[in-house]
C-alpha cells in the first residue's frame, strides 16, 4: 500500500470515531460528536490534532481485540476569537469516552503544552468514567490530570464543559478548573450514580435528580453556568474567554469602548426605596454600570443572595460581587461567602479588576447556618478580599452592617476606594437590634417604653443611617449621587492601573477551607 494512501486510511478512520452506527446514536441522543463540537467552539478551521495516532497498551478482558479510534478523545489547539487555547474532547462514540491510560495521556500533554504557552485549557467532556479493564493505569491517569489541573490554577483560565456524563473520580477534573459550564437535560456529574446510589443508601433517584445540570445550577453549586443547547453553551465559552486573559502574566483583552464613559442614570438616584426594609433589584444597578448594559453573570441561580459576575467598563474587564437584596435581604450565609470568594480569587489570579456593590444587613442568623459553619465559610470571603491585590472599588449603597461590613470589601479588608450613596447606613448593626442591646436598661425603666425606644432608634439612625460619621474617619473616601457611579468608578479604576501591592514572603497563604 502506498504510504500516503495509509495515512490518509489511517487518519479516516480515526476520524470517524467509534463509527457511523455509534456516531448516529450520539445525534438520536440530541449530542455532538467530539470532533463536531471543536469546529463549532473554535474558529473555523484552526482546529490542529496533537497525539492523533496514540493507542492504548492494555492486552487483558479482551482489550488486546478491541480498537480505540484516536484513544476516545481529540487534543489539541485552536483559536478563539483569533487566540490560542489548548482543547480536549472526550469522545462518547469509543468506549463510552472512557478515561485509560494513554487516553489519559493525551489530555496530560495539552495539560502540559497550554502551562508551557500560557495559553487557557478547555476541555469537553463527555465519559462513562474509568476504563475498568485498565485497573490502576486508569486511577494513575486520573491522578496526573488532576495534579496537572492543579499546577495550572491560577496560571492559565481552566474551562470544563459537560456535555454528557462525567462520573465517578472524573468529576474532579472539572471541579479544580475555574469554570465549569453545562447543558441542559445533557450534563451530568455524580460521583456514585443511580444505580450505586441505591445499593448503598435504598434511595432511588434519578440522573437528572441526583447529578444534572439544574441541579449542579441550583442546588450544589458546583456548576457556573447553564444553557439549553450545546451550541449556546460554546458561544458561552467564547464570551466568557473575552473577559479573562492569556494567562496571569497578562491583562484581560480590551474592548472598544462603545459607550460613553461620562454616562450618567438618574434612575439610580430612585433605586433604593425610602424604607430600608424593602427590597430592589441589585442587578438593575450593575446593568446600568456596565458597558451597553452586558453582564456576563457567574452562578446566577446558585445562592442568588449575591450576584457575581463579568461587566465591562469603558472596555475594561471588570469583576462584579454584589448583595442581592431581592433574596434573604442581602444577608450573607454560607453558599453566599463560598460563592463570592471564589470569584474573588478568580478574578485576582487573573488581574481582574473587582467592583462591590454593598447592600448586607449581616451574615444570616440561626443554628442552620451557625452549625453548618458560617464561621469558617465567611472567613473565607474576609481571606479572599484581603489577600487579593488587584484594583478593588467599593460602592456602599445601603446596608453594610457589623461583619457584614468587613467581610464586603471595605478600607480594612483592602479597599482602595470606597464610594457611598447618600442611602448608605454603615453601623454594627441595625437601628432597632442596637437600641434594643444598648438602651435595654432606659427603655425597660421608662414610664413608655415603646415611646423611649423609638426615641432611641431615631437618635440612633440620625448618627448612624447616612454615610458621613463613616466618611469623617476616612472609611468612606467620597459620597456621591448614585446617578454619577458609572463616571466615578471608571475614573477609579483608570487611576488604579499602575497598582502595586505586596504581601509579607512566605509558601502561601492557609485559606480556611
Amino acid at each position: 500500500m502506498d504510504k500516503l494512501e495509509e495515512l490518509r486510511e489511517r487518519r479516516a478512520r480515526i476520524l470517524l470515531g467509534g463509527g457511523q452506527k455509534a456516531i448516529d446514536k450520539q445525534h438520536a441522543n440530541g449530542k455532538l460528536t467530539a470532533r463536531e463540537r471543536l469546529e463549532l467552539l473554535l474558529d473555523p478551521g484552526t482546529f490542529v490534532e496533537v497525539g492523533t495516532f496514540v493507542k492504548h497498551r492494555c492486552h487483558v478482558l479482551g482489550m488486546d481485540k478491541k480498537e480505540t479510534p484516536g484513544e476516545g478523545v481529540a487534543a489539541g489547539h485552536g483559536l478563539i476569537n483569533g487566540r490560542r487555547v489548548y482543547v480536549y474532547s472526550q469522545d462518547f462514540t469509543v468506549l463510552g469516552g472512557a478515561v485509560g491510560e494513554m487516553h489519559a495521556a493525551k489530555i496530560v500533554a495539552v495539560q502540559e503544552l497550554a502551562m508551557k504557552t500560557g495559553c487557557p485549557l478547555i476541555g469537553l467532556i463527555d465519559s462513562g468514567g474509568g476504563r475498568l479493564h485498565e485497573g490502576v493505569n486508569t486511577a494513575s491517569g486520573y491522578g496526573k490530570i488532576f495534579t496537572r489541573n492543579a499546577w495550572a490554577s491560577g496560571s492559565i483560565p481552566q474551562i470544563s464543559v459537560i456535555l454528557g456524563p462525567c462520573a465517578g473520580g472524573a468529576c474532579y477534573s472539572p471541579a479544580l478548573t475555574d469554570f465549569i459550564l453545562t447543558v441542559d437535560k445533557i450534563s451530568q456529574m455524580y460521583l456514585t450514580g443511580p444505580v450505586a446510589v441505591e445499593q448503598a443508601t435504598g434511595e432511588k433517584v434519578d440522573q437528572e435528580t441526583l447529578g444534572g445540570a439544574m441541579t449542579h445550577s441550583t442546588v450544589s453549586g458546583v456548576a457556573h453556568f447553564i444553557d439549553k443547547t450545546e451550541a449556546e453553551c460554546f458561544t458561552r465559552v467564547r464570551k466568557l474567554l473575552d473577559y479573562l486573559p492569556q494567562n496571569f502574566r497578562e491583562l484581560p483583552p480590551d474592548a472598544a469602548p462603545t459607550d460613553d464613559p461620562c454616562r450618567t442614570d438618574e434612575a439610580l438616584n430612585t433605586v433604593i426605596p425610602e424604607n430600608n426594609r424593602l427590597p430592589y433589584d441589585v442587578k438593575d444597578v450593575i446593568v446600568s454600570l456596565a458597558d451597553n448594559g452586558e453582564f456576563l453573570e457567574s452562578m446566577p441561580y446558585f445562592a442568588d443572595n449575591i450576584v457575581t459576575g463579568f461587566i465591562r467598563l469603558n472596555g475594561k474587564s471588570t469583576g462584579v460581587v454584589a448583595n442581592q437584596p431581592l433574596s434573604m435581604g442581602g444577608c450573607l450565609d454560607v453558599d453566599a461567602s463560598d460563592k463570592a470568594a471564589r470569584f474573588i480569587r478568580t478574578c485576582d489570579s487573573f488581574n481582574i479588576p473587582i467592583l462591590t456593590l454593598v447592600d448586607v444587613p449581616g451574615f444570616l442568623p440561626g443554628t442552620d447556618q451557625e452549625h453548618k459553619g458560617i464561621i469558617r465559610h465567611g472567613a473565607k470571603l474576609l481571606y479572599a478580599y484581603s489577600e487579593s491585590t488587584v484594583p478593588k472599588v467599593t460602592v456602599i449603597m445601603r446596608k453594610s452592617y457589623g461583619g457584614s461590613y468587613n467581610a464586603m470589601c471595605n478600607k480594612e479588608a483592602g479597599g482602595d476606594i470606597v464610594l457611598a450613596w447618600p442611602t448608605a447606613e454603615i453601623a454594627v448593626m441595625g437601628a432597632a437590634g442596637a437600641v434594643n442591646f444598648v438602651f435595654r436598661k432606659e427603655i425597660a425603666e421608662a414610664e413608655d417604653p415603646e415611646a423611649m425606644r423609638a426615641q432611641k432608634i431615631k437618635e440612633y439612625e440620625d448618627a448612624y443611617s447616612n454615610p458621613y460619621y463613616a466618611a469623617s474617619f476616612g472609611y468612606v473616601d467620597d459620597v456621591i449621587e448614585p446617578k454619577d457611579t458609572r463616571p466615578r468608578i471608571i475614573r477609579e479604576f483608570r487611576a488604579l492601573e499602575g497598582k502595586e501591592e505586596f504581601r509579607y514572603a512566605k509558601k502561601h497563604g492557609n485559606v480556611p477551607l
